[in-house]
């Protein structure tokens, strides 16, 4: 069934949030069950790409996290740039996201570490909210004090000069542009730079210089947000297929540029923010073309419900055991279902434990706002 859409605001926008989120729930445990249970080399090449490779390389669940960040950058202008219209002034909107990417900051620290007193040593301050918060931070920044060539040069620059920088340094005794975990400039830097432990002693995944040309990736959401709020009624399927031109576009830059400068989610390399910069696009015009064009919407109101209260879910996480409530509401249906299945069933109901939380918070009209 159509339905007729609030041009002001970008279904497809919380629908494609709460499909990314939707992962981060757990659903990718589905596959590797299956793969488990049934052995079978369909379910096997699917959980594959359901884990993130250990170094260079790249799998489906590598856009989970990039997807996010760019997302919060397609929602900039509609969000900041709304404020811009009513008249507000550059040094408040400027407050606002500062104190906004501290506070995602600040969250990830809680996410990592809990809510415990400990030695400053043994605290992990990188985190997937901390690149979110100082990513969608800094683009922000960009936004608001450049018109839209300035963010292309923006994006452009951070990539080349980040390619740069770790083809051009290296750890001392290693040789120019090593791109191993001990020996590239970027994990070196992060040792010297960054307080506490990292996550994986030499190196950390969300660190703080990996964290430029994540950067990027909210400038390209940005340019995309930019494209889709500026687009009148008669050009929104032009403006669906020019996103995935350039979407496509980027892949194969990326693709090209990784015969020299690896794909690499942990150091989010110049050519890993391009595969999912293209790969974020061409899913947002998906997205945008079936619900806000066409107008198929209710099919995507499961994801809505996810990606209204996204940061919640992430959050809530890491103080609420969703399997415990998962066992005692639905517990019974895996005892039926019996040995094998009952793992992938017990999936379905941790999902849907956390669905219906969000649910309630959604007709509750409560959000978690950062």
């Amino acid at each position: 069934m159509k339905q007729i859409i609030n041009p002001q605001r970008l279904y497809s926008l919380d629908a494609l949030r709460g499909f990314d989120m939707f992962w981060i729930m757990g659903a990718e445990e589905i596959f590797h069950k299956m793969a488990e249970i049934t052995e079978a080399p369909f379910w096997h090449v699917l959980a594959v790409q359901f884990i993130h490779p250990d170094w260079h390389g790249f799998a489906a669940y590598d856009i989970i996290f990039p997807l996010f960040l760019f997302l919060a950058g397609v929602a900039t202008p509609y969000s900041l740039g709304k404020q811009i219209e009513k008249g507000e002034t550059t040094n408040s909107l400027l407050f606002r996201v500062i104190k906004r990417g501290l506070i995602l900051v600040l969250l990830g620290v809680v996410y990592n570490n809990g809510l415990k007193i400990m030695p400053i040593e043994e605290i992990r301050f990188g985190s997937v909210l901390g690149r979110i918060g100082l990513g969608y931070m800094f683009a922000n920044i960009i936004f608001l004090y450049t018109k839209q060539r300035g963010q292309i040069i923006w994006f452009f620059s951070i990539l080349i000069g980040y390619w740069l920088l770790l083809t051009l340094g290296s750890a001392p005794g290693f040789p120019m542009g090593d791109m191993t975990m001990e020996g590239n400039i970027v994990s070196y830097l992060d040792r010297i730079l960054m307080p506490g432990r990292l996550y994986l002693g030499i190196h950390d995944p969300e660190g703080l210089v990996s964290t430029i040309p994540a950067v990027a990736t909210a400038l390209l959401g940005i340019y995309t947000g930019n494209l889709l709020k500026n687009t009148t009624e008669a050009d929104k399927t032009k403006t669906a297929l020019r996103l995935v031109i350039i979407g496509a576009s980027l892949i194969v830059v990326a693709q090209i540029w990784n015969l020299f400068f690896p794909i690499n989610k942990n150091l989010w390399t110049s050519s890993f923010a391009l595969q999912c910069g293209g790969i974020s696009m061409i899913l947002m015009a998906t997205f945008y073309y079936i619900i806000d064009i066409l107008g198929y919407v209710k099919w995507a109101f499961f994801f809505k419900i996810i990606g209204m209260n996204s940061i919640l879910i992430y959050m809530a996480g890491d103080f609420i055991k969703w399997s415990y409530t998962a066992s005692a509401m639905f517990g019974w249906l895996g005892q039926l279902v019996g040995e094998p299945y009952n793992a992938v069933v017990m999936v379905f109901a941790f999902l849907a434990v956390q669905w219906g939380f969000l649910y309630i918070m959604y007709k509750q009209k409560l959000f978690l706002r950062v």
